[in-house]
């Protein structure tokens, strides 16, 4: 009798340029990932967790928000995004609330260089069961000072998720 089991391939970040990104009032500039390609693996789901570090005299009570964008051929993307490493500004409140799917939101306090920490969350619940095939993250804060310049001091770390049948 065959037995399906769940594995994990190996953890990678993501590429996305975290370190300096400056910071937006209105949530709608930040910076977006290199596309996450599931076309040619299909993987059956990703775990995505990751770490945002601010700068110096950050404001409280501001916040660090991750969104993740799909595409389902990788050519067509919503609004500004392009599947591209890139910054990216949002043209409307309405449209980023149509087309970023919600993956967390870190309330921040006004010390220096502080790590926040999100997840793991499984990316199916943020698309709402199924994966696109290609997507994006897309990282933008609020707290009124760049974020720390240091590279090494974010990552976005991805895991995917796969079945096998023995």
């Amino acid at each position: 009798m065959a037995t399906a089991k769940t594995n994990y391939a190996s953890s990678s970040d993501i590429s996305i340029s975290l370190a300096s990104l400056a910071s937006d009032t209105n949530l709608l500039a930040g910076v977006e990932s290199a596309a996450i390609d599931n076309i040619v693996d299909g993987r059956r789901d990703f775990w995505i967790s990751g770490k945002v570090t601010t700068g110096t005299s950050p404001t409280a009570s501001r916040q660090i928000e991750v969104w993740a964008i799909g595409s389902i051929d990788g050519t067509l993307w919503p609004d500004v995004f392009d599947g591209t490493g890139s910054a990216e500004t949002i043209s409307l409140a309405g449209v980023k609330a149509s087309i970023c799917r919600f993956v967390a939101n870190m309330a921040t306090t006004s010390t220096s260089d502080e790590d926040y920490h999100f997840g793991p969350v499984l990316m199916s619940s943020v698309f709402g069961g199924d994966i696109p095939p290609k997507f994006v993250i897309f990282v933008t804060h609020n707290t009124a000072v760049n974020l720390n310049g240091t590279a090494g001091n974010h990552y976005i770390r991805i895991t995917p998720v796969f079945d096998t049948v023995s």
